[in-house]
């Protein structure tokens, strides 16, 4: 009896350090080259209608299938679905759809890591279930109106968040840079569960590269503040706020208001001007296709590239 409990405790030790082993090899994260900008040789020709898809990578819309549930979609609805091609895509409904939108376009052109995103004005989703939360458009044939679709490609591998206070970026210009453009676009929600790397292999024997992306950017486009106070997606709260209040001790003075507002007291006039100058290189049409790329109307299209405009100025002339 006592040999026979004996060999039972020894297959069941062998079991848990089996599992343990397989558990640990899992968390073993894969290896590449940290990347968050990469310089935009071709910042003045950027398609920003298209976005860093392009046409290649567009959702094959002749039909679009429920998956499930996306999980960690936090403020608005996702959903994991399928389209024509077969193709997996994360699908986004309400506020956040429009300024994600334009937002990945315009860091992007400036030759950040971003994610892949369409947004499409009226799309029929097979299978879904009603959203549970949120204020959610329809349109016609009772299809869900403005929806954001990002991609979800075989070979990309999504991996951990990335921390504001701690990555291998820190105190680079162009850390510094990113971090000017998100009180630029009044990005209010800088936590570090909205940041994703991302593993990508390298091809034709070329370098893996670990992406450091802001994975959500719906919190755009409004008004920075507290809890009652922000907002999103409200072109006219956007045009009516502050950007540079000025320069103290060589250090820029940003209106901003939200989380990790820590960030934003290190930034130095050579920073500030150096995203301000990559800015500048766009064109109006280059800003107004982002927004119409998120389906703005054209009165708010303009209205939001005059904001962005008169915001590249201030950084450019700081003094």
């Amino acid at each position: 009896m006592h040999k026979r409990i004996s060999f039972t405790l020894v297959l069941l030790l062998l079991s848990i350090t089996a599992a343990a082993q397989e558990e640990k090899k899992e968390k073993v994260q894969p290896q590449g080259t940290p990347v968050l900008w990469r310089e935009p040789v071709n910042l003045t020709a950027r398609d920003l209608l298209k976005g860093p898809g392009g046409d290649a990578m567009k959702p094959n819309l002749s039909k679009i299938t429920f998956v499930r549930d996306q999980e960690g979609g936090g403020y608005s609805t996702n959903y994991r679905v399928k389209d024509g091609a077969g193709k997996t895509w994360v699908v986004k409904f309400g506020k956040e759809a429009q300024p994600e939108t334009a937002a990945v376009r315009l860091l992007w052109a400036l030759g950040y890591m971003t994610e892949i995103n369409y947004l499409v004005p009226c799309v029929h989703i097979e299978g879904a279930p009603e959203p549970k939360r949120g204020t959610i458009e329809r349109c016609e044939n009772n299809g869900y109106a403005n929806v954001k679709f990002e991609a979800r490609p075989d070979e990309v591998k999504r991996l951990d968040s990335w921390q504001w206070a701690n990555n291998p970026f820190t105190g680079t210009k162009e850390f510094q840079g990113m971090v000017v453009l998100m009180s630029l676009i009044n990005n209010w929600d800088l936590k570090d569960d909205n940041n994703k790397i991302l593993f990508v292999p390298g091809k034709n024997g070329g370098q893996n590269e670990l992406r450091y992306i802001i994975s959500d950017l719906g919190a755009t486009f409004g008004k920075t503040g507290g809890l009652f106070s922000r907002n999103r997606n409200s072109p006219e709260s956007y045009v009516k706020t502050k950007f540079v209040e000025g320069v103290n001790g060589g250090r820029v003075k940003l209106a901003y208001s939200g989380k990790n507002s820590e960030l934003f007291k290190s930034i130095t006039v050579e920073q500030a001007r150096w995203i301000g100058n990559l800015l500048a290189r766009l064109s109006d049409k280059q800003i107004s296709d982002a927004f119409r790329a998120a389906n703005y109307n054209e009165t708010e299209v303009r209205m939001l590239t005059e904001a962005v405009r008169a915001r590249t100025n201030q950084l450019v002339r700081i003094a």
